[in-house]
């Protein structure tokens, strides 16, 4: 059976073996995990596109719930795609409230070093961009 093992799937996403058996038990992939004539998983390469795109979720604050849920509407198949996007758009929205809030802080951080450098004598000006806290 062609496929690669736990642990190469681990190596080419960087998700440890322990976090690849948890995904499976949680029901984050979109296909059950093949198993080869002496019981060990088995994934494809569709099995490793999958786990990016849960990890690409997982990185940006999605929680498991939700990536359970949208990982049940894709494994439905078709006919759910309004559920889907109602998932994915919530998401979205999370998501540009924390860049909001990122900037906001990357905003301040840029002030208080430019704040520094110029004291420190290693900038000549202090960027009237940024709030003055």
């Amino acid at each position: 059976m062609s496929g690669m093992s736990i642990g190469q799937v681990a190596e080419r996403t960087g998700l440890s073996v322990h976090t690849l058996r948890f995904y499976e038990r949680e029901g984050l992939l979109a296909q059950p995990v093949r198993r080869g004539s002496a019981g060990h998983r088995v994934y494809s390469e569709g099995d490793v596109d999958w786990l990016g795109v849960c990890m690409r979720l997982r990185a940006s604050g999605m929680p498991l719930t939700d990536i359970r849920r949208y990982t049940e509407l894709v494994r439905a198949g078709q006919g759910n795609e309004v559920e889907r996007l109602r998932v994915l758009r919530e998401h979205r929205e999370r998501v540009l409230a924390q860049m909001h809030e990122l900037d906001e802080c990357l905003a301040l951080i840029t002030h208080k070093v430019a704040i520094y450098e110029g004291r420190l004598g290693l900038r000549d000006e202090v960027p009237d961009c940024v709030p003055r806290a």
